[in-house]
Parts: C-alpha cells; structure tokens; sequence
C-alpha cells in the first residue's frame, strides 16, 4: 500500500492501517514530512508493524516542490540513496516537466546511472496530457508515454491511463518485461470526456480493465510488485477507509490468483484399484 492511500496523514498511520488491511508491504511518497524522508524512522516503523518497505516514491507533489532542494537530479538521487538505505527494491519516478528542459534532456540517462550506482530499479511512470482552452498540452518531456522512452523499468498507473485515454491492457502487453511496478486504482475517462481529474479510483469502480491486466500478469509469472495508490479521502470514519482498503487488497488478491488455478493438475480419473495397483507395480505402462 502506499502511504498516499491515507495521505496527508503521518507514516506511521499509513503502517498501521496497511497491517490491519492485509497488505503485504508499503511505497513511501517523499513529502515534506520529515519522517517519509528518514530512514532510521521508515525502517523502525517497518520492523515494529512487519511490513517491508517495497518501493519509494520521489517526491513529485506540488507540496514537495522544495524537499531535498529544487534540482530534480538531486531529488532522484536522494530518492536512490533513501531506496537503499530501507531496503526497497525499486524507486518510482514521473517524467520531467517539459520546462525543466536540462533535466529532461538528460533524464534517461541520469534515471539509468542511478539505477546502477545505487542497486536499485528506478520505474518511469506513466502520466497523462494536461488540458487548458479545450487543448491538450505537452506538459511532460520526453513525454507523459514510457513506450516512447528509452527506458528499462516502467510503472503503470491505472488512474493515469484513465486520463490519457489508453488502454492499459496495451500498455502493459506493448511495455512487456518493461513494465516493474503497477500502482494499482482505477478511473473513469480521458481528459476532454469531462473527466479533468486524476481520480486514483478503487480497482473495479472505473472503466480501465485492472483485474484483466492483474490476470495476465499472474498468467506471466510476472515477479513486479503491485501498490495500491487509492483515494479514500472521501472516507466519512477511519473504519470506511480501512474497509475501502480491505476491499482493494481483496481485488488484487482475487485476480492475481488465477494462473494458480490455471496451473493446478487436472484431477486424475483413475480408480483407487488402479492407483493402487500403479503403487505396487511401478513401471507398469512402461
């Protein structure tokens, strides 16, 4: 679970209600919280409530815009060292803005470098066009597409593909052994079909095809981790958050747990006398 699931509430809140969720870990969002950037504090927290630290996300939030200075370098960076220093195998990362066009320039690159000095998978998100005057701007460079990038781990976010108006059961056959990480919600239309915002819906209440992409991946053997990165804000207690998250794990749990059924022995036909005799004789058809 990731700690936007409950976010702007404290780490600490988010372990305790990803425990009695069910989760099997947690994605720490960097924010300006001084705690989602420390890790002595994550990895105490990690231990006491026996949830692995998963993956950590660089700050990207409009909040966030001055933790660890203004340079996005040495924000993913710091992110890098963070991932390590907690254990996490993967850092999630947005593409950069298209006006912060040194960066941008030098973004695969710098994402690559990280990813080798620190022994840590770095996964570009996918992200959507913004949209002002009825246009649709390009807010991103290289791009809001990771296909179109240059890049060996990507993350794929159901809510975002929502917005963009890509099929996300495409996007994750096209990305192939790209696609690391999924953040899993869902949502219910492009930007300029009256939807304008990222709506991070619970997983079967949108209209992307989540528990088909979850099936094919669990079809694949597929090793990712999948995240939950849900908006319950509208929460009216904390007992419909934890039954909201409750209900998120149970989806993926239900549909990443078809390829076990798929694989499982077809029951044998055999009578027991036959069993038996094939235990006493063994070799018997040979």
């Amino acid at each position: 679970m990731s700690t936007t699931c409950v976010y702007p509430l404290e780490p600490e809140h988010a372990f305790r209600i990803a425990k009695d969720a069910g989760f099997d870990g947690v994605e720490i969002m960097v924010s300006q919280e001084a705690t989602t950037q420390d890790p002595v504090a994550l990895n105490e927290m990690s231990e006491r409530y026996g949830l692995p630290i998963l993956s950590i996300h660089a700050p990207v939030l409009l909040l966030t815009h001055f933790v660890w200075g203004r340079d996005p370098r040495v924000k993913l960076a710091r992110t890098a060292e963070l991932a390590k220093a907690v254990g996490a195998d993967s850092v999630v990362v947005h593409p950069p803005f298209r006006w912060q066009a040194s960066y941008a320039l030098e973004f695969l690159s710098i994402v690559r470098t990280l990813s080798e000095e620190h022994g840590v998978e770095i996964a570009v998100e996918n992200m959507f066009p913004w949209r002002a005057a009825g246009r649709n701007m390009k807010a991103y460079a290289p791009g809001w597409d990771p296909r179109q990038m240059d890049c060996d781990a990507v993350t794929l976010d159901f809510s975002h593909a929502a917005l963009s108006g890509t099929d996300s059961l495409q996007l994750a056959t096209d990305l192939g052994e790209r696609l690391r990480h999924v953040h899993l919600c869902d949502g219910s239309g492009a930007i300029g079909e009256g939807q304008i915002f990222d709506e991070h819906l619970l997983p079967g209440k949108g209209r992307e095809p989540v528990a088909e992409v979850l099936r094919m991946l669990a079809d694949q053997g597929w090793d990712g981790s999948i995240v939950a990165e849900v908006n319950t804000r509208k929460a009216k207690t904390e007992a419909e958050r934890l039954e909201m998250l409750r209900e998120t794990v149970a989806f993926a749990r239900e549909h990443t747990a078809v390829a076990a059924s798929v694989a499982a022995p077809e029951p044998s036909h055999e009578s027991p006398l036959r069993r038996v005799i094939d235990a006493i004789i063994p070799g018997r058809h040979s």
